[in-house]
């Protein structure tokens, strides 16, 4: 997916936080330690791994294609690529008001381990709480 095509599916899903630019993910696609993984047109997620954490940066599935496991397959595949580069731990930011995200991280084996009051502004100004979720990765076996 292009950075034009990224930041269009992303402003069709988020409003709080604000949706990303195509500035943004054109940044991100550059950083060799950021990774993109698609589902055809309908989602995508945008992860990061740095000294042993990888950090899911965002996730966005398309309205018409939710409920029908996207999300768990996009959570899933970062997983593993997050253990393919060396992460030992994962960790995201989520807000608070984002109940069905909240249910799929914690689904995926996530745990709440921290609060940030005020972190997303909504596009009418109201300053909603982010939480911080994060979880173990298995180590890779030696070959």
């Amino acid at each position: 997916m292009t950075p034009e095509a990224l930041a269009a599916l992303h402003a069709r899903c988020f409003r709080t936080p604000p949706p990303w630019s195509s500035g943004d993910f054109a940044g991100f696609l550059t950083d060799p330690l950021a990774f993109l993984l698609v589902e055809g047109d309908a989602g995508f997620l945008l992860g990061r791994t740095v000294a042993g954490e990888a950090e899911l940066l965002t996730l966005a599935v398309s309205p018409e294609a939710r409920r029908l496991g996207l999300g768990r397959k996009l959570v899933s595949r970062f997983l593993y690529q997050a253990q393919l580069r060396g992460a030992e731990r994962a960790f995201l930011e989520v807000s608070a008001e984002n109940l069905a995200a909240i249910a799929l991280y914690e689904s995926a084996g996530f745990a709440r381990v921290g609060r940030r009051p005020g972190y997303y502004q909504s596009t009418d100004g109201q300053r909603l709480d982010a939480l911080i979720l994060t979880r173990n990765l298995p180590r890779q076996a030696a070959r």
